[in-house]
């Protein structure tokens, strides 16, 4: 028995948190408990960082006029979202993309200023600081999950806009805006799958052995 691992009733519930996490579009009213939120970021900023550069940064948008203009903002490039889709477009308006107005929190998340002074584990794959901000979502995501919030990231706005919109100094980078709050109950599969846009691929297509052609014993 290995002493490291955690009882079976823990392990069940880390393997179900991540089974049932879903990227939630569809809120109901009301706001988290007190101390929610916070746990959620707590558990964000306990992410894996690259050098230990923790790039993530989140702004909590209380302003409701803000939020508008970030929704405002989201809903043209939805638009133009379609329009670069061609024969899709339809099929994507159709789509429930986000939930901004309707959700408890929303947040920006970014990355921070100045990436470039941290060289350790950045030399040639510049990109893992945004590798560590999803490992961080991944842990807000979950944390929430366990505590039957929903989450959801919206990529949907462009970043020099979004920037200015939410005051974020020169060199940042916003990655994710997040919905977060109460639901009705949590999607059975996800949301695109259910909506037919796409199918999760079976382990036998993602898993290679030794070279990227040869599949997994």
């Amino acid at each position: 028995m290995n002493p490291h691992a955690y009882s079976a009733a823990e392990i069940d519930g880390v393997y179900r948190a991540i089974r049932e996490r879903r990227d939630v579009r569809h809120f109901k009213p009301g706001p988290l408990e007190p101390g929610q939120l916070q746990r959620f970021i707590g558990a964000a900023h306990n992410g894996p960082s690259v050098g230990y550069m923790q790039p993530w940064r989140f702004i909590r948008i209380t302003d409701s006029a803000l939020r508008a203009r970030i929704h405002q903002h989201v809903n043209e490039e939805r638009i133009q979202t379609a329009d670069a889709l061609g024969k899709r477009a339809d099929d994507f308006m159709k789509l429930k993309v986000e939930g901004i107005l309707e959700c408890a929190e929303v947040l920006v998340v970014g990355l921070i200023d100045k990436r470039d002074q941290y060289i350790f584990g950045r030399r040639t794959m510049p990109e893992m600081d945004l590798a560590s901000a999803a490992c961080a979502l991944q842990n807000f995501w979950l944390a929430a999950r366990a505590e039957g919030i929903g989450t959801g990231w919206v990529s949907m706005f462009d970043p020099q806009r979004l920037r200015d919109i939410v005051g974020m100094p020169d060199g940042s980078q916003p990655i994710a805006l997040l919905c977060v709050g109460h639901v009705h109950e949590f999607y059975t599969a996800p949301m695109l799958e259910l909506e037919k846009w796409d199918q999760r691929r079976p382990l036998s297509d993602i898993l290679y052995e030794n070279r990227w052609d040869q599949p997994a014993a």
